[in-house]
């Protein structure tokens, strides 16, 4: 995963236009070419010099899409810019690359939900919840992957006559509003179950209906 970070110093005498015009335009703009995961804009506290000083960070899955973006959109939505605001912004450009993640499971949340599928994936979790989730592996018994696939593409799993069948997979730790966010993403097609996993804690699990 890639983060594209853009640091613009915006002149005081056009800084609550441009401001404005990054939240309710660029951004979206930049957003809807479909080349990222995510925005997040940041405002520069210890500064030095005039000027107000934000920073926009961009998530983007690999290197090659942000290449592309590169060479689809970004000529046109620079020109934008520079258009509107000519010499009273000055803005560099920089390229991180995500090595690892690191999370804190939060006493806040209060349901556990074991995940086999999608739901592992980065993209979808940023997609669904606007975050990356924390998580533990574990096993649920008594159950196996079905060969029925909803709308003939997505694995579901189902209950099983062997003891001895499992899945393994991961529990993420969720609040009320996550919990809710993940049933809006499963749709129609699941139905969200209580389970007792290996570990001996209690879980939701989605199946197919």
């Amino acid at each position: 995963m890639y983060i594209y970070n853009v640091t613009t110093n915006i002149e005081d005498k056009a800084h609550k236009k441009w401001l404005q015009w990054m939240k309710t335009i660029h951004i979206p703009q930049v957003l809807s070419t479909g080349k990222f995961l995510s925005a997040k804009m940041t405002k520069v506290l210890a500064e030095e010099g005039t000027g107000q000083t934000y920073s926009v960070q961009y998530t983007a899955a690999s290197k090659e899409i942000l290449q592309a973006y590169y060479e689809e959109d970004a000529p046109k939505l620079r020109e934008d810019a520079l258009q509107l605001f000519a010499d009273q912004i000055i803005s560099f450009r920089t390229e991180l690359e995500v090595i690892d993640e690191f999370f804190v499971h939060r006493n806040t949340a209060t349901h556990h939900l074991f995940t086999y599928g999608t739901l592992k994936e980065k993209e979808v979790q940023l997609g669904v919840f606007s975050r990356l989730l924390g998580g533990f592996d574990d096993i649920l018994h008594g159950h196996k992957i079905s060969e029925y696939k909803v709308a003939g593409l997505y694995p579901t799993i189902e209950t099983s006559q062997n003891s001895e069948d499992l899945i393994k997979g991961t529990v993420y730790v969720l609040t009320d509003e996550e919990l809710q966010k993940a049933d809006y993403y499963e749709g129609d097609a699941y139905e969200r179950r209580e389970v007792l996993l290996s570990s001996g804690k209690k879980a939701w699990v989605y199946l197919a209906k």
